[in-house]
């Protein structure tokens, strides 16, 4: 199956020439940051997510709903290939809350997209569930400085001991005046099937958090929505934020609808 261009373009309310430039690729990578939201419902509720393009199509574009990292970034990796672009998958060690020394599996689905006649591809992701993910896809040049606004970021070299380079995104956090890693990653190709492994550990394992608890982000143009569990955040582009904590499971569920534009079907319990 091939994805319904124009019901995805419509999704993230995004209209324009259908060319593979830097422009396009640009515009359509934020267009679905703010269109689509991250939530890890599925495996709360004790499944793995299809990553087929049929579901996905059903989920993400048709369905109220959002997705984590392997659903959003097989979609836009499936919109730009439609549109021209060539597109390399790739995986990621999360490096956000990592403790020195520690080695995180390679567990986040990010992709490169190449633009015809640019010297470098870009690194594009809209599956980071968190407030330090790219707006915007960043050239694949170690220390050049993105301002993809409200946010920074940039790449830089890691040390290491491999035979391909490694590569860190980071994000300018102001509140702590310096840089933070966000994942480290290399730029050797993965196949749909790894991530279907990735998935399906990441849905079941019983020492996942995305099987436990309630994990969602929205991005609009005027804050970043943060929901962890019961705990509700929103952050200004200033980094103010306000926090609050929700009663009950039926709360989430009326927040996710009201404020994330996740919908459920009628019925649906979350877990306690």
């Amino acid at each position: 199956m091939t994805l319904d261009l124009d019901a995805y373009l419509a999704r993230i309310g995004w209209t324009g020439e259908r060319r593979p430039t830097a422009e396009v690729l640009r515009s359509v990578h934020r267009a679905h940051m703010l269109g689509i939201p991250f939530e890890n419902l599925d495996p709360v509720l004790g499944r793995a997510p299809s990553l087929a393009l049929p579901d996905l199509e059903a989920k993400l574009v048709r369905g109220e709903r959002g997705g984590y990292c392997y659903e959003h970034n097989t979609l836009l990796a499936a919109a730009l290939t439609a549109l021209g672009f060539r597109v390399t998958l790739l995986t990621a060690r999360v490096l956000v809350g990592a403790k020195p020394g520690d080695v995180r599996p390679r567990t986040h689905m990010l992709m490169l997209a190449d633009v015809p006649g640019e010297p470098v591809p870009y690194v594009s992701d809209v599956g980071f569930g968190s407030i330090g993910a790219l707006l915007e896809p960043l050239p694949l040049v170690a220390d050049a400085e993105l301002h993809d606004a409200p946010r920074r970021h940039r790449l830089v070299h890691a040390p290491h001991d491999g035979p391909l380079e490694l590569w860190k995104l980071q994000t300018y956090a102001a509140e702590n005046g310096g840089w933070e890693d966000q994942y480290a990653f290399t730029v050797e190709p993965f196949e749909a099937p790894d991530y279907e492994v990735i998935n399906w550990h990441i849905a079941t394992n019983p020492r996942s958090p995305f099987a436990h608890g309630v994990y969602a982000q929205r991005t609009t143009a005027d804050a970043h929505l943060s929901l962890t569990g019961r705990r509700l955040t929103e952050t200004a582009p200033d980094g103010t934020r306000k926090e609050r904590e929700l009663a009950d499971t039926d709360e989430v569920l009326r927040v996710l609808a009201d404020d994330f534009g996740v919908r459920l079907p009628e019925g649906t319990r979350l877990p306690e």
